[in-house]
């Protein structure tokens, strides 16, 4: 379907095979359900340092990504609603390598789930969250080996701008004096929908008007985004448009949690910062 991969990242780290990919995410896998068998009896972990330096790490490394996604595509001349692969020359080069860095954010990422796992956060664990983290790092081997640069920076360049906002957020909220200033909860679930929609929109706008970017990898992006936004869109309707009865106010359901105007779902496809401060 996606034709011959990109010769221009061929030896690049991890891109060669898709063994190590696949590993990965199984060993990601394995260490989820290992990982609370371990932690059954046993009390959670604090691991307020290892919280702070790794969400600040995060947010450095999005904030990177960001900027240098809008000065490579700005050299290149990007065009915005379709923009082909190899037309832009070192520009599309310098973008292809900061998608890769984008690709390897996403293993970095699977510290998420370990650090829900030592926490005892496993309610949080929850389809949505295991869904998202295991098959972005698998998307993105066949983005960076096929279709690398071009019309493929527009959905990271979003990711890495609220990711800059939601880990500048976990981490500010491991800090107790920090955390009377946390009122923004609500705009970065806003936020997030607003991404999932917008990169529907550029994907699909280089199909209506093609400009050389390979059609099926075109209909792979726009399908998977779409399962996210349904997902997405499922946990939104539970959350703020549905009023919680009185029982559910007492004792609300581990799956329907809100505090604050958000959602503990949506917090489950980060790394488990809320609402645990007897963990703390």
């Amino acid at each position: 379907m996606f034709g011959p991969r990109d010769t221009r990242v061929r030896g690049w780290f991890l891109l060669d095979s898709y063994l190590p990919t696949f590993f990965l995410t199984g060993a990601y896998l394995l260490s989820i359900w290992l990982g609370n068998k371990f932690m059954k009896n046993r009390p959670p972990f604090s691991l307020r340092p290892h919280l702070i330096v790794y969400n600040l790490g995060i947010t450095l490394l999005s904030f990177y990504m960001l900027i240098e996604l809008i000065l490579a595509t700005w050299e290149g001349g990007y065009n915005l609603q379709c923009q082909n692969l190899h037309s832009a020359g070192e520009a599309d080069i310098r973008v292809a390598k900061v998608l890769w860095w984008y690709y390897f954010s996403k293993v970095i990422e699977f510290m998420d789930t370990i650090f829900f796992v030592l926490r005892k956060k496993s309610s949080q664990i929850t389809f949505l969250h295991v869904y998202h983290h295991a098959s972005m790092f698998n998307i993105w081997w066949c983005v960076l080996n096929w279709i690398p640069c071009g019309q493929s920076f527009f959905g990271p360049t979003l990711n890495s701008f609220i990711h800059v906002l939601m880990y500048s957020y976990y981490g500010l909220s491991v800090i107790p004096s920090m955390r009377k200033y946390l009122w923004w909860k609500k705009y970065l679930t806003q936020a997030q929908l607003i991404q999932f929609l917008l990169t529907i929109v550029h994907t699909l706008s280089a199909a209506v008007k093609p400009c050389g970017f390979p059609f099926g990898c075109l209909m792979f992006q726009s399908s998977y985004m779409a399962t996210l936004v349904i997902l997405f869109i499922n946990f939104y309707i539970k959350t703020y448009r549905k009023a919680p009865s009185r029982t559910a106010v007492k004792e609300p359901p581990v799956t329907t949690e809100i505090k604050n105007g958000f959602h503990k779902d949506y917090f489950a496809a980060a790394n488990g910062l809320q609402n645990n401060k007897k963990a703390q």
